[in-house]
C-alpha cells in the first residue's frame, strides 16, 4: 500500500473546494488518481471490500488522458457528495486507506469502455410507466443521505455481529411525494418471499376477476382478508388454487405485468408448518408492485390496499416511536427460519398537515435456519424498525423540512 501511495495524485487540482454557485451541478466522489492503472484497480476492490456491495457496483476506474480515478458515480448534489465523502473517509481512514473527496460530474471514459453521460435518461420526460418506479433522479437533493445511513447502520451491525456473515439484507425507499428513489441496496437480488408472497397471490386473483374468470364474493373476501390480515398459510393455499396453482399464478404475473415481476419465481403451495423457502422474489419486484398497487395501475389495486391495510403486525410502523401515530400503513410482513422482511407504504402527516406517502422494504435472509427462530425474528424485526426510524427522519425531516 505504501508503494502504491507514491504513485498518488492529489485531487484537489481536479475537486477544489465545493464552490455555492455549483451548488446545482451534479457531483460524484472521488477516491484516488494515478497513472498506475493496476495499482487503481487493486485500489478499487479495497474500496469496495471497506464500502460494501451497495457502494461497489457504482464505483468505475475512469481514463483522464492517461490518469486514471476511481469514483463513486453518484450524481448527486455538491453538499450530499460533501457529506458521503466524508462519511466514506471515515470508514477509510480506519483501514489505513485514503480520504474520500467530492468532484464535479463529467462525461467520464470508464476504462471498461463505457462512457457516464451527464446527459438526462433517455426515455422521453413525457413517458409515463406507472408500473414501474423511477430510477433515481440525476439531481436529486440527496441532503440526508438516506442511502449511506442505512448502509452506515447496517455495516455496524456487522461489525459488532448483531448480523451474521451468513445473512445478506436488501432495502429500498421511494418517496411518492418527489418521485424519487432514495435507496437501492442489493434491490435487484432474489431472496426468498415467505409470506410477501401474498399480496402478489392477491394480484393474480383479482387479475382473473377483471377477465370475468373469478369471482370476489364473500367466500374469498374472507379468505383474502385471512391471508393478507392473518398471514393464513391455508387462506393463501386455497388463493392459489382458485387461480390455478403456483404456476398458474406466475404465468398471470409474468403475462399481464412484465414490468413488474421481473424476478418474481412461485413455484410452490405453502408447505405444512410454513416452511415456504422456494418461492423467490426480488426487492425491487416489491418496490414496483407497491408502486402500481398505489397508483391503482394493477388489477384489484383498490381492494389490495384495503387489505394491506387491515389492522396487524408488521416492522414499519409498529413500536417505531419515530414514526408518529395517525400513520396510514399498507404493509405485508415475512417470517420463516431464514428471512425476516416487511414490505410497505407509510403515509405520515407531516407536522405541515400533508401527507408524505413512501414504500419502505427491508429484508434479512439468513442462509443457515436459525438456531433460535423467536429471538432471531425479534432481533431481526427491530432492525428493519431501526431502519424505518432512519427513513422517516430523513424523509419526512430532512428532505421535506417538515419536523416539529
Amino acid at each position: 500500500m505504501r508503494r502504491f501511495c507514491y504513485l498518488l495524485i492529489p485531487v484537489l487540482f481536479l475537486v477544489g473546494h465545493v464552490p455555492a454557485a455549483l451548488a446545482s451541478d451534479a457531483f460524484d466522489v472521488s477516491y484516488v488518481w494515478s497513472r498506475n492503472l493496476s495499482g487503481v484497480r487493486s485500489y478499487q476492490d479495497k474500496v469496495a471490500k471497506v464500502l460494501g456491495p451497495a457502494v461497489a457496483k457504482h464505483l468505475a476506474v475512469v481514463d483522464r488522458n492517461g490518469l486514471f480515478g476511481l469514483l463513486y458515480l453518484r450524481r448527486g448534489d455538491g453538499a450530499g457528495a460533501k457529506r458521503v465523502a466524508q462519511s466514506h473517509t471515515r470508514l477509510l481512514r480506519a483501514k489505513g486507506l485514503e480520504a474520500a473527496s467530492p468532484i464535479l460530474a463529467q462525461d467520464w471514459k470508464r476504462v471498461d469502455g463505457a462512457a457516464w453521460r451527464q446527459a438526462g435518461p433517455t426515455t422521453s420526460r413525457h413517458e409515463k410507466v406507472a408500473s414501474h418506479p423511477p430510477a433515481r433522479r440525476e439531481h436529486k437533493p440527496e441532503a440526508h443521505d438516506l442511502e449511506v445511513a442505512v448502509e452506515k447502520y447496517i455495516d455496524h451491525l456487522r461489525e459488532e455481529g448483531r448480523i451474521a456473515p451468513d445473512e445478506r439484507t436488501g432495502w429500498s425507499v421511494y418517496d411518492f411525494t418527489t418521485g424519487q428513489k432514495l435507496v437501492t441496496i442489493n434491490e435487484d437480488e432474489k431472496f426468498q418471499t415467505a409470506s410477501m408472497v401474498k399480496p402478489f397471490l392477491a394480484a393474480a386473483f383479482f387479475d382473473k376477476v377483471r377477465k370475468g374468470e373469478l369471482i370476489y364474493g364473500s367466500v374469498s373476501r374472507r379468505h383474502m382478508e385471512h391471508m393478507i390480515q392473518d398471514s393464513s398459510n391455508s387462506a393463501a393455499n386455497w388463493v392459489m388454487r382458485q387461480v390455478g396453482g403456483p404456476r398458474a399464478a406466475q404465468g398471470i404475473l409474468q403475462r399481464d405485468y412484465p414490468r413488474i415481476f421481473k424476478d418474481t419465481h412461485i413455484v410452490e403451495y405453502i408447505p405444512p408448518g410454513g416452511r415456504t423457502y422456494r418461492n423467490k422474489a426480488s426487492v425491487h419486484d416489491y418496490s414496483r408492485f407497491l408502486y402500481a398497487v398505489w397508483k391503482n395501475d394493477i388489477a384489484g389495486a383498490r381492494e389490495i390496499k384495503r387489505l394491506m391495510a387491515l389492522p396487524g403486525a408488521d416492522r414499519v410502523y409498529t413500536s417505531v416511536s419515530e414514526v408518529p401515530e395517525g400513520t396510514r400503513v399498507y404493509d405485508k410482513t415475512g417470517s420463516t427460519a431464514h428471512l425476516c422482511g416487511d414490505m410497505g407504504i407509510l403515509s405520515v402527516r407531516g407536522a405541515d398537515g400533508r401527507r408524505y406517502p413512501y414504500i419502505l422494504i427491508g429484508i434479512i435472509e439468513k442462509r443457515d435456519s436459525a438456531s433460535n427462530y423467536s429471538d432471531w425474528i425479534r432481533s431481526r424485526g427491530n432492525v428493519i424498525r431501526q431502519v424505518s426510524a432512519i427513513v422517516y427522519d430523513g424523509i419526512v425531516n430532512d428532505l421535506h423540512g417538515s419536523s416539529e
